[in-house]
């Protein structure tokens, strides 16, 4: 497998490097009553519901 015969410059790493752009997570609001008031998609919720439902191996607070 062919290797690089010299050391690649920190300006050429850092080129490649300047399309990277970090965005906000989205957020979305939360339907249930008395919970989060926003929560991320595709994610569980503290108390363990997940699309309206309690998840398996969730415990109440006590």
């Amino acid at each position: 497998m062919p290797n690089p015969k010299r050391k690649h410059s920190h300006a050429r790493s850092a080129k490649r490097r300047t399309t990277w752009k970090t965005e906000m997570p989205e957020v979305t609001p939360n339907k249930m009553v008395g919970g989060e008031p926003f929560i991320k998609p595709h994610c569980a919720t503290p108390d363990g519901y997940y699309k309206g439902r309690r998840l398996p191996g969730f415990k109440d607070k006590e």
